[in-house]
């Protein structure tokens, strides 16, 4: 599905690297993204929806400052998608590359990115962490 963003050769070595550690939630389903909703909206948190694929060099790349971030704004969630293991949800969402990261409030896109930007997903992710505390002031 899609493309992988700034794919660099076809080295698989670190094929294995965990996308899923510290904070950042796997969704394998469609009741577990609307489980995961429900949860972010009830408590005021903001969804960082990382949609990602396995082989995609990039998205191996980001996938451990993905997992640092999500421990570092506990205010936020952070779930990761498998656009190969969720391919009609991934489909839904009009994923053209990988990772794409979308940022949700309530269950509606409030900012996008596309491609491993170390720098900007930071700065994006900083300002909804920004934006979450001051929702709940």
């Amino acid at each position: 599905m899609g493309i992988c963003v700034s794919k660099h050769g076809d080295d698989d070595s670190d094929q294995n690297v965990e996308f899923a550690r510290g904070n950042v939630s796997l969704v394998t389903t469609k009741e577990i993204w609307d489980q995961k909703l429900s949860e972010a909206s009830r408590d005021g948190k903001i969804i960082i929806a990382n949609f990602s694929a396995t082989w995609c060099g990039p998205c191996r790349m980001i996938a451990p400052f993905y997992s640092e971030l999500s421990e570092k704004y506990p205010s936020l969630m952070f779930l990761l998608i498998d656009v190969d293991e969720l391919v009609e949800f991934s489909t839904s969402w009009d994923i053209k590359a990988t990772p794409t990261f979308f940022f949700l409030k309530d269950g509606q896109q409030i900012d996008k990115l596309v491609g491993a930007n170390k720098p900007e997903l930071q700065r994006k992710i900083v300002a909804a962490a920004d934006s979450a505390a001051q929702l709940q002031r």
